[in-house]
């Protein structure tokens, strides 16, 4: 599945899936990737990219065939009823993809979750109306407003999606066999919150991102927060990384600084690996030795991984994938 460009070298053990090498190496031709944000993978092994500046959504099938499926013809936000090859976006940050190839796509400045139906290739709005706002908790998400949508995220069992619902400082999650949607974190107002108070009337400082485990621990990633916190399944939340202040640092996790993380996932084995922007580097907390360490880019092992502004991370059948977006490619490492 790897198209990475021929000539084009990359780190040891580290394959430049699709995109650029550097990012002096010019913008990207056509059909290649413009500013990538988040991957995800259906089951039979297809990659599915969305693009922030690009505005596109993209699949790279298990074969290496590179198609272009939705956002071809510019910025807007038509197309909801027909096929998705005739849909347009604003503000692309993330995909969530269930194994039969739903996709599900933050379209942030549209301020609305989108649905890319893997069987039909029909694109509909399931969340918001287009418009800013915030109102709709315990009805149906269809009709409730959000502000700035800037991640998705499926559970383990894909009936359950979690929305970073930015501006209105919360974490949402909508039920996608009945459709409802609830506030999981955030009050509303801007802050850091409270070790073991109770999440949903919280302050959060900026819910870049969101992800959860088989054990439904809910785990958000605060950019300005610079923090890594948990939302446990008795509804409490907690900081399990990161000392609010930017900055680079290792080691344990509530001593080892951030610098701007936007992305977040997590493996199977419940690590959570967070894409540190600023830093340019993507790191693993370790929820049982309560540790962060750098694994690629800057202070890792893979000194000539030179990351731009990594956003996307995503774990996928023995690899870790990620979204070097102002680089322009998605680069991948073994994982286990």
């Amino acid at each position: 599945m790897v198209l990475g460009m021929p000539g084009l070298a990359a780190p040891p053990g580290i394959e430049i899936v699709l995109g650029e090498a550097l990012p002096e190496s010019g913008a990207p031709e056509p059909g290649k990737l413009n500013q990538p944000m988040g991957a995800g993978f259906d089951a039979a092994g297809a990659m599915y990219i969305v693009e922030l500046d690009g505005g596109r959504v993209h699949k790279l099938d298990a074969a290496g065939a590179f198609s272009t499926i939705a956002g071809a013809r510019g910025e807007g936000y038509e197309g909801d009823g027909g096929p998705a090859e005739n849909a347009t976006f604003d503000g692309l940050h993330n995909i969530a993809v269930t194994p039969a190839g739903d996709c599900y796509i933050s379209d942030a400045w549209n301020h609305c979750v989108r649905k890319i139906d893997g069987k039909t290739g029909i694109i509909s709005t399931i969340a918001g109306t287009g418009e800013a706002g915030f109102s709709g908790d315990g009805g149906a998400a269809r009709e409730a407003t959000f502000n700035y949508v800037m991640c998705v995220s499926l559970n383990p069992a894909n009936d359950k999606l979690y929305v970073a619902d930015l501006k209105n400082l919360r974490i949402r999650v909508i039920d996608l066999k009945t459709g409802r949607v609830d506030t999981v974190a955030g009050n509303g107002k801007k802050g850091v919150p409270e070790d073991g108070a109770k999440a949903a009337s919280s302050p959060l400082v900026d819910p870049r991102a969101v992800a959860v485990d088989a054990k439904d621990n809910v785990y958000i990633l605060e950019r300005g927060g610079h923090a890594l916190r948990v939302v446990t399944p008795d509804g409490l939340i907690r900081t399990v990384a990161g000392t609010g202040e930017r900055g680079m640092g290792q080691g344990p996790a509530l001593k080892s600084a951030l610098g701007s993380p936007k992305h977040l996932c997590l493996d199977a084995r419940g690590r959570v690996i967070i894409a540190d922007d600023q830093n340019a580097r993507i790191c693993v907390y370790d929820p049982e030795a309560k540790t962060l360490t750098p694994i690629l880019g800057a202070g890792a092992d893979t000194p000539e991984a030179r990351l731009d502004r990594p956003h996307g991370v995503t774990v996928e059948g023995g690899w870790l994938y990620v979204s070097d977006s102002w680089n322009h490619r998605i680069l991948r490492m073994p994982w286990e």
